[in-house]
């Protein structure tokens, strides 16, 4: 469940936002994956659940992370390109072209701050489940 190593394209929304449902795989499978991997008590003995729920542990640090990091660097990008086209209409008030492309880009920026709230929501459910599921067997480091 690795999550893509390629480097986000912050000017397509739709290919944004694509780019994040794949990294959120790991979020949407982790209820099939405790189950899958966490022993019931009959099971105990065969299979390490606290290596299993500190490997699982990691990989959701690391994608959470990986993912705050392009949503964060995209915003960042964008409003560096709202903030050059606002100084652009102010040279040129009566540019239409340059109006509609200002309002494209705040509706971008927009959408992806949101997906900053739509990235805690994911992530506050993932680690739901997980302290649900791993309490017993895995105690993670305090900085979660």
């Amino acid at each position: 469940m690795a999550a893509p190593s390629g480097a986000a394209s912050c000017e397509d929304f739709a290919e944004f936002q694509e780019l994040l449902r794949v990294m959120r795989t790991i979020d949407d499978r982790i209820v099939h994956e405790l189950n899958t991997t966490i022993p019931t008590a009959s099971f105990v003995g065969k299979i390490d659940a606290g290596q299993t729920c500190k490997e699982l542990y990691q990989s959701l640090m690391d994608a959470h992370s990986s993912r705050e990091r392009i949503i964060k660097n995209c915003i960042a990008q964008t409003s560096s390109v709202v903030k050059t086209l606002r100084e652009e209409r102010e040279k040129a008030q009566d540019d239409v072209a340059l109006l509609k492309q200002l309002r494209k880009e705040q509706t971008k920026l927009k959408l992806m701050q949101s997906e900053l709230n739509v990235e805690e929501v994911v992530n506050d459910r993932s680690w739901k489940v997980f302290n649900e599921r791993c309490r017993i067997h895995y105690k993670p480091p305090k900085s979660q």
